[in-house]
């Protein structure tokens, strides 16, 4: 569905998709190295996948490669990358190794570690600026939390002090992330300037009607008004193309997966396990419902990808080796179960 979809969106370019293709066949083997991987093994690597990534950060902030206004890469001659997708994967591991160490559910000072941990990379990923991967770091990072038996008090306490620091946070944004959350509430007050993505958005999604207007026949992309139509406003695209009954099968698809997901960590016979499982499935929801919600309308642009849709490589190879350790967990869960019987 994703390389149809971006075949289209990318103006019937095929090199655009050959280059997706091969990137998914490096993600998908990325996944399967991920899923030969015991999960006792990754426990053992998440302090030290957890420090390479803060050290690489640092080194974003020091020597990182500026591209479109955002100081976010590396570059070590035959690769480029950004050290941020690497923490998508290592903030979960680490905030899961920590609870499984101590049981559950955690105590006060376990969360206020964890916390500690979640937010010290999410702020150095904003500060690039990079808020869309930030907020993934984040919900990687609580959602272990969540599951682990952080209890709904201390969640409603967590609630108030973030809307308390609002206007703190507030005046730490760049001028541009201002004007987009401005530009959330009243997108009409700049139409042809930081409002234009969600007009144009909205236009391409209403446009689609039940059934859609067919594949390649969108008008919004095709003629160029809506922009960034291959990566963060794909979902448009696709919207415009397949209708409201193209809609539902794409999100009965993704509810699958997660559904799916979910199952295979919830089984584990290891904390660790369990945790890590349910802390990946949970942020490939964050990715899915941030990405629908600003297309349409419904929360500020962040500028996050619609997973496994839109054209990219680092976000596919990070959300494919999360599968691979969901994979992990619950293979190696069958394996135990073998050997006691």
């Amino acid at each position: 569905m994703g390389l149809v979809t971006l075949y289209s969106a990318g103006g019937q370019e095929i090199t655009l998709v050959i280059r997706q293709a091969l990137r998914m066949v490096l993600a998908f083997g990325v996944m399967f190295l991920m899923a030969q991987c015991p999960p006792v093994q990754l426990a053992r690597w998440s302090v030290l996948l957890y420090a390479l990534g803060m050290l690489l950060l640092l080194l974003v902030l020091v020597i990182g490669e500026i591209g479109k206004g955002a100081q976010r890469w590396l570059d070590v001659g035959i690769l480029r990358f950004q050290p941020s997708e690497l923490m998508k994967l290592a903030v979960p591991m680490v905030v899961a190794w920590l609870l499984a160490e101590s049981g559950l559910p955690p105590s006060m000072p376990r969360i206020v570690t964890a916390g500690f941990l979640i937010l010290l990379p999410a702020l150095m990923i904003a500060k690039q600026p990079d808020l869309g991967t930030a907020v993934l770091v984040a919900a990687g990072g609580f959602s272990v939390l969540f599951v682990g038996g952080m209890s709904w008090r201390l969640i409603g306490v967590s609630a108030l002090l973030g809307a308390a620091s609002a206007p703190a946070l507030w005046y730490m944004l760049h001028d541009y992330q201002r004007q987009r959350v401005l530009m959330f509430f009243d997108p009409e007050q700049d139409p042809l300037g930081s409002g234009y993505h969600i007009i144009q958005s909205k236009i391409a999604i209403g446009s689609g009607g039940i059934y859609g207007k067919g594949w390649l026949n969108g008008t919004q992309s095709h003629l160029d008004f809506l922009p960034e139509r291959s990566t963060d406003f794909i979902f448009a695209v696709y919207c415009e193309e397949f209708g409201l009954m193209g809609v539902l099968l794409l999100i009965t698809v993704y509810a699958l997966v997660i559904a799916r997901g979910l199952y295979l960590a919830l089984y584990s016979q290891q904390v660790y396990g369990r945790l890590l499982g349910s802390g990946i499935v949970l942020t490939f929801f964050v990715y899915m419902f941030v990405n629908l919600g600003m297309v349409v309308g419904q929360l500020p642009v962040v500028g996050i990808p619609l997973p496994l849709i839109s054209h990219g490589g680092t976000s596919l190879v990070t959300l494919l080796a999360g599968f691979g350790i969901l994979m992990s967990v619950y293979y190696h869960r069958r394996l135990l179960s073998e050997k006691v019987g």
